[in-house]
């Protein structure tokens, strides 16, 4: 893509968002046509919607568990952002309303105490679990912000950041090593009933691979994960979309709960 291309796909998914309008599949002289594109478009809307969601303060993987594979169609990781004024402390509120069709996903999170510089790359799980200072239980908050997200391929929904539209992060946990973190049970309940669990095993065997992952892509790409960044490994139950009101709570074996209100 070209620099103005690439400007354009910005300006259309940044102005979609602003204006609260359903995005639609994009014209085709401005479609990322590749995963590499995706990314290119991707970097750049972060850059844009810093001045409104606040700057990039961590990653979201999706895509790295086989329930979401199948309800997705998608075989591999897909990376997208998150913001530091849609990252909230649990418990949180926020409003459904500020939302086209939010939905929930559980989760298994890391806080990173030490950068995964490009110059190290490409890593080992070893040397990235080095660099974890803490694990949570956390809800990724999505968005279903298309006219039919079924119709869009894989790069179209990469470069609008896969969903991505905020987190919930409960109490972080130094002490994770005495964990087996793909042994841990998540679950997942909406006003107190249980709609989904999961393991630490189905995010790719162990949360770290995920982590692995988007820590080898962030160093290609150019965007090397810093200390202090928020990563969701991805969720261990299929996205729950949800209702004004709704009262969401993620519980994390060993890593204790996230919970959300939607606000009406």
């Amino acid at each position: 893509m070209t620099p103005l291309a690439v400007d354009q796909a910005v300006a259309l998914y940044a102005a979609a968002r602003h204006r609260r309008q359903r995005i639609a599949v994009l014209p085709e002289d401005c479609r990322p046509a590749s995963l590499t594109e995706a990314y290119a478009v991707q970097a750049a809307l972060n850059e844009r919607l810093a001045a409104t969601h606040g700057p990039v303060c961590g990653r979201k993987i999706g895509c790295t568990t086989p329930v979401m594979q199948r309800y997705l169609e998608i075989a591999h990781p897909c990376a997208g952002a998150l913001y530091e004024g849609r990252t909230h402390a649990s418990p949180a509120t926020v409003a459904h309303a500020d939302h086209w069709r939010p939905g929930v996903e559980c989760e298994i999170a890391v806080r990173l105490a030490r950068p995964l510089a490009g110059a190290e790359a490409p890593f080992e799980r070893s040397a990235v679990a080095d660099a974890v200072g803490a694990c949570m239980a956390a809800i990724e908050i999505v968005d279903d912000r298309y006219d039919d997200f079924r119709a869009l391929d894989t790069p179209a929904l990469i470069a609008d950041d896969f969903f991505s539209a905020g987190a919930v992060l409960g109490p972080p946990v130094s002490a994770w090593r005495g964990l087996d973190l793909a042994a841990v049970a998540g679950t997942m309940a909406i006003n107190g009933e249980t709609v989904g669990a999961g393991t630490g095993a189905d995010v790719m065997g162990h949360p770290f691979e995920a982590l692995t992952w988007l820590a080898n892509h962030a160093a290609q790409s150019g965007r090397p994960l810093a200390a202090g960044d928020v990563v969701l490994t991805g969720s261990v139950v299929e996205t729950k979309w949800v209702e004004p009101g709704d009262t969401v709570r993620v519980a994390i074996t060993g890593l204790g709960e996230a919970s959300v209100t939607f606000a009406r």
